[in-house]
This record gives structure tokens, C-alpha cells and sequence, in this order.
């Protein structure tokens, strides 16, 4: 693949919740975007054929050659592929670390000048919980192929078309009466896709960062608890909050595993019991300028999109 110009940016899952638009707004600064995908179509419906500054090309992160192919003549890279459940071979080992240390490695190779890692808070090799583990063994492989990698590790993100915001507000809707995981006081700081996003493409812009690892939270820390009244308050709705112990989470995930699409699995009751909260000695939003979104100012737009 010729090079298209010597500041363009790949960005490996760019037509993902975060990915496509970490991609528009490289576009809105001015940056040529190369998509790489495993569906390079899916890159051409979300963005249409008429920008000649953006490209979406095939590449398999597990790839070696479609990697090398998608970095050449590239700038910078952003690899904002993850994974949430497991399925076959695809594993939290597979796209977290090996595929992670291969775009590390064939960005060095390509001789590029930017890498950014898009990881998660709390990331930590030494975890208990196998997808906060890999997280962690990610970032390390990363930083061993590629020294200057800059770690992004947003906190859990919303917006429109979420996995998160959208399914809670779903489930207050139609539960009367709603189970909470265990007593509702796991902490977390969530934080609006399109701050991370535009957070992300500052970064690639600067010419020198504050820091090496960025963490993203929101404007406000809740407990697990706080934050579904906040969410049913905005919606309107007065539901009934019930613990539930992880004990029972647990068993209900192990049983739900056993089917091919399985509603929930034990990572996921893992995150919950896991605070989700950004450092104070880390860089962040302020450092790049940006005055993150709040959860119930972005919900007031989504209730009024579908009403």
C-alpha cells in the first residue's frame, strides 16, 4: 500500500463505538484517516465515499502482513480494537496482548512517529479478574515493542448506541423492580465517548503530551447505586433498587455461559465488583483542555432524541 500522505493516522477498530469517532474527529482537525477493518465496507457506510482524505482498508489485527500493510507510509496509529466477551478464538489474550504487541511492533517497523493504545482504568497485569489482567499485559507488551507508546484508559464510556448507558436505561424501563450488583457501591466515574474521542485526537495533534498514560473519568464519581438514580431520575422512573450478592451474579453468569450468546458472564459480574475511577496523579481531560460531559446532561439529549 503507497503511502497517501506523511501525517496520516490508522486507526485499527475505526468503526467502532469509540473508533469511528476517534476517526471523525481526526477529520474535523484536518488529519488524513486511514480506517483499517476487518469490513473495510462498513467504513464506507458510516462515512460515504466522498472524502478523498479518509480511506477504510482490509486488515486483520491478528494479521501480521495486513498490520504492516495498513501501517505503511502511516504517521501515527491509534489501535482502539477490544474485546468484552470471548468467543472461540478470540480471546482477551489474543486481541488485548498478542494483537496489541503486533501493532506496537510493525508501528516501530513502519517507522511511525505516534502510537496511542487505547486501554481501560484500572489495567493491571496483576489483576485477579482475566480481562483487567490481559488489559494490563497489554499495555506492557506494548510499551516493551514500542517505547513511547502514549496509554489511553478511558473509564466505562456512554453515548448514544451504547452497550451501557442505553441498557440500563432499557432495563429501569421495563424492571419495576431492578436487581443491583451486590449492595450497589462498586465506584465508578463514566465518561462521554465523544470527550474521549476528541481527548484522543488532541493527543495525536500535540506536538509534546504531558504524559505518557492518560486517564479519562467523567465530571462526577458515583456509586454503582447513586448512579441508577441518576439514570432513572432523568428518565423519569422511581424503581425499586434490590441487592443482589455476587455469589448469586456469579452462579447466574456461569449458567448464562452455557449458551452460545450468553447475556452475561462471570468478566462481566467481575467488572462490577472493581472501582472504575481515574488517579488524581494522572494526566486527563484538563490537561488536554477539555471540559468532559456530564452523564445527565448527554441523557437529557438521548431522552429528547427519542422522544
Amino acid at each position: 500500500m503507497a503511502a497517501t500522505n506523511d501525517r496520516t493516522v490508522t486507526v485499527f477498530g475505526g468503526t467502532g463505538f469509540l473508533g469511528r469517532r476517534i476517526v471523525r474527529h481526526l477529520r474535523a482537525g484536518g488529519i488524513p484517516v486511514r480506517i483499517a477493518t476487518r469490513h473495510p465496507d462498513r467504513g464506507h457506510r458510516l462515512f460515504g465515499p466522498d472524502d478523498p482524505q479518509l480511506q477504510s482498508v482490509g486488515a486483520n489485527i491478528r494479521d501480521e502482513r495486513s498490520v504492516a500493510d495498513a501501517l505503511a507510509g502511516a504517521y501515527g496509529v491509534v489501535n482502539a480494537v477490544s474485546l468484552y466477551v470471548e468467543h472461540e478464538e478470540e480471546t482477551f489474550h489474543s486481541v488485548h496482548v498478542d494483537a496489541a504487541q503486533r501493532v506496537a511492533t510493525q508501528a516501530l517497523r513502519a517507522d511511525v512517529n505516534r502510537l496511542i493504545h487505547i486501554s481501560g482504568i484500572g489495567a493491571d497485569a496483576a489483576s485477579q479478574s482475566l480481562y483487567i489482567r490481559k488489559r494490563g499485559e497489554g499495555e506492557l507488551a506494548v510499551r516493551a515493542a514500542f517505547v513511547e507508546a502514549l496509554i489511553i484508559r478511558p473509564a466505562v464510556m456512554f453515548g448514544p448506541d451504547d452497550a451501557f448507558l442505553a441498557t440500563i436505561l432499557k432495563l429501569l424501563r421495563q424492571l419495576p423492580i431492578y436487581p443491583m450488583f451486590g449492595r450497589g457501591r462498586t465506584r465508578l466515574q463514566p465518561a462521554y465517548v465523544e470527550d474521549v474521542a476528541e481527548a484522543i485526537g488532541r493527543t495525536m495533534q500535540r506536538v509534546e503530551t504531558p504524559s505518557t498514560i492518560f486517564e479519562f473519568g467523567g465530571p462526577r464519581v458515583y456509586s454503582y447505586e447513586e448512579f441508577l438514580r441518576a439514570v432513572a431520575h432523568q428518565a423519569g422512573l422511581a424503581p425499586r433498587l434490590i441487592p443482589i450478592p455476587f455469589a448469586v451474579w456469579h452462579a447466574l453468569a456461569r449458567a448464562s455461559e452455557m449458551f452460545p450468546s450468553p447475556l452475561l458472564t462471570r468478566n462481566q459480574v467481575e467488572l462490577m465488583q472493581i472501582d472504575t475511577v481515574s488517579s488524581p496523579e494522572m494526566s486527563g481531560f484538563v490537561e488536554l483542555g477539555i471540559s468532559p460531559h456530564s452523564v445527565e446532561a448527554i441523557l437529557q439529549k438521548m431522552l429528547s432524541n427519542c422522544g
